[in-house]
């Protein structure tokens, strides 16, 4: 999904950010959106967000939630 927008983006999501010391690297950190922190609706590089784990960085990946026989997964993941 497109972290360029922040319909996209819910808390409690699983996303990849890459953090501000990474952004030369694109090293990703994968966590769960405790807030969004940016404000408008796009932004080129990835709409910031706080992990529930304190770090702040700019989502690349995010992992949509997909309901299967009534259970929430997160596609993507195994």
């Amino acid at each position: 999904m497109d972290g360029e927008k922040r319909e996209n983006i819910k808390i409690g999501m699983i996303v990849d950010i890459v953090l501000k010391a990474d952004q030369k690297t694109g090293k990703l950190t994968r966590g769960i959106v405790a807030d969004i922190l940016t404000s408008s609706a796009l932004h080129h590089r990835g709409i910031k967000v706080r992990l529930k784990d304190g770090q702040v960085g700019r989502v690349q990946n995010i992992y949509p939630y997909k309901t299967i026989n009534g259970q929430e997964y997160m596609e993507g993941l195994t």
